[in-house]
């Protein structure tokens, strides 16, 4: 049985015409959504106009949220959907630049992730090799095909299930287990020449 959605109270609350219940969910998931986005798009530019876009969609067509699956991944497939359009729309190949990265905030970095995990006592040859790696991954990660992407973002950095990631993006489950051991296995071929790993093996 499901655990019950954290967010169906609030939900209930906007259907009940309480807008500011509304803005209490953009506030909790704003971030989550342009980082969604950012990963997909990553036109700083268009970042935040999509996250606007994204949860203006997403209060129109609230009446028709019947909680057939929890909130978050309705609204995070409304975000796939309307980032996949712009880049339809647009027909531009979603190149990340170095200012791109620069702009992100670094606790929504790979590469931060590592960095932060790092202690005093460890020497800057190892300091120099986790950034390495952190860039390494940060670099398979963009160079995935745009379903694979976004199949490894939703799973490895925004934590979604199996599950939940189908219902975002629409396809069997199947198809994104699939889809998340290509991910992996590209990712980890990027990474074999550092870590000196055999065939097979993963990080």
């Amino acid at each position: 049985m499901n655990a019950p959605d954290a967010d169906a109270p609030l939900v209930e609350r906007v259907k009940m015409g309480d807008a500011r219940a509304f803005d209490l969910i953009v506030v909790k998931y704003q971030r989550r959504i342009e980082r969604l986005i950012g990963r997909m798009v990553r036109d700083t530019d268009l970042v935040q106009d999509l996250a606007q876009e994204t949860f203006i969609r997403a209060y129109r067509a609230l009446p028709q949220f019947r909680g057939e699956s929890a909130f978050y991944t309705w609204l995070y497939r409304i975000a796939v959907n309307t980032a996949k359009k712009a880049l339809v729309d647009l027909r531009r190949d979603p190149v990340l630049t170095e200012s791109a990265l620069g702009s992100r905030d670094e606790d929504e970095e790979p590469s931060s992730r590592v960095e932060n995990e790092l202690t005093d006592g460890e020497t800057p040859e190892a300091v120099l090799a986790s950034r390495e790696i952190a860039r390494t991954v940060n670099a398979a990660i963009e160079a995935l095909s745009e379903d694979l992407r976004q199949a490894i973002t939703l799973r490895e950095i925004e934590g979604l299930s199996y599950e939940e990631i189908a219902v975002a993006m629409n396809c069997p489950i199947g198809t994104v287990r699939s889809r998340i051991f290509r991910a992996r296995e590209a990712i980890a071929a990027r990474l074999r020449p550092l870590l000196d790993t055999r065939e097979g093996e993963r990080w």
